[in-house]
């Protein structure tokens, strides 16, 4: 079993670390500077957490937040901010790209029949991996770039559920974590690719600056796992107020509800609002999306209402009948408490039965 925990742990990084050499390697590719392989270096920080993590946790995960994920962001997302801004000196064309392809089949055809007459099937090996290599270079930074941030996002999604769990959280908490990931990557996949396809964006620099900067900010809810776990509530002085112990209680749904008001359809919201209202971008997806964020905003101050109120109707009924609790989110302690009492009890009767008073005769007798 630890072997297992072991081998995901190390699978799951190295995985991490290729795909950020890759993205790398398309910008070093399209910008044509060898100086920014300088960008792997970050990968050394994922290689120190792997080593502190295989040393200390044995492999297994952290409470409440993964630093192989976030580490991972910090490695990949600098390669697709350079992509994103070099993005347009070369299109997706009929012409160009069938230019392209064909030429690279007859390289590759030319170089499979030439190293069959010859000896060495290791030259055959290196001849054939540099014109797959040359054969992918030739497709076109746009295609590059969406297989980069298709693949991103089903990478943080499959890796977190390679990663090993730590003891904080249960396989069912963490299928729960995963299909929440699944549905905010299409969201926000949706998002980028939706905003910066559009031609104004991208003949507007600080457009394109402020959707990058909200993409990644969207980005940094995927190391926190605080969506299914319950922060616990300690018997304390300060955990008596009432915001503890709503945080107490409701500290899962209220994560949600801030993650999609502050980090996701909120932001995402006010980015469409502008290109709208103040660019004057319309089109349908554009429109339909910001109706969308618009809804889910709304249910989320719905829901956000219906928890306040859920709680101070708790609050009411246990101040009336006189109950103390430490919190309003640990039912089943006071009912534990009253079960030992009654115990206790019911051990000191059998231990000490009550005496019972005789009756004098009648007179009758």
């Amino acid at each position: 079993m630890e072997l297992m925990v072991l081998l995901n742990a190390l699978v799951t990084r190295l995985l991490f670390v290729l795909h950020s050499l890759i993205g790398i390697w398309r910008v070093t590719a399209a910008k044509k500077e060898p100086k920014y392989w300088l960008l792997a270096l970050l990968n050394l920080l994922l290689c120190l957490e792997t080593g502190l993590t295989l040393k200390f946790k044995k492999g297994r995960g952290y409470k409440w937040f993964s630093p192989a994920i976030f580490l991972y962001l910090i490695c990949i997302v600098p390669s697709l901010w350079l992509l994103e801004i070099h993005h347009g000196t070369q299109y997706c064309g009929n012409e160009p790209g069938a230019v392209q392809a064909n030429v690279s089949n007859q390289d590759f055809n030319q170089s499979r029949d030439s190293s069959r007459g010859s000896e060495g099937t290791d030259h055959h090996i290196i001849q054939t991996a540099k014109v797959f290599v040359n054969q992918l270079s030739t497709i076109c930074e746009t295609v590059w770039t969406l297989a980069l941030h298709q693949t991103f996002l089903l990478l943080l999604v499959v890796g977190r559920w390679l990663l090993p769990i730590g003891v904080e959280i249960t396989r069912d908490q963490l299928s729960q974590l995963l299909l929440m990931f699944v549905g905010t990557a299409a969201d926000i996949l949706e998002f980028a690719s939706e905003t910066l396809d559009i031609e104004d964006v991208r003949n507007n620099y600080a457009l394109i600056n402020v959707i990058l900067a909200v993409w990644t900010w969207s980005m940094l809810q995927f190391p926190l796992d605080l969506a299914v776990q319950h922060i616990g509530c300690k018997p304390s002085a300060s955990t008596r107020r009432i915001p503890s112990l709503l945080l107490c209680r409701y500290s899962a749904e209220l994560w949600n509800i801030g993650v999609s008001l502050f980090i996701q359809d909120g932001p995402f919201f006010i980015v469409r609002s502008i290109l709208m209202g103040h660019f004057g971008i319309f089109n349908q997806m554009l429109v339909f999306f910001t109706a969308k964020n618009i809804l889910v905003v709304t249910l989320q101050l719905y829901r956000l209402t219906v928890i306040t109120l859920d709680f101070h109707a708790t609050i009411l009924q246990k101040s009336r009948k006189g109950e103390v609790s430490c919190c309003p989110c640990e039912p089943y302690e006071a009912s534990t408490h009253a079960t030992d009492d009654q115990d206790t009890e019911m051990k000191e009767f059998v231990a000490f039965p009550p005496k019972v008073k005789s009756q004098a005769p009648s007179e009758d007798q």
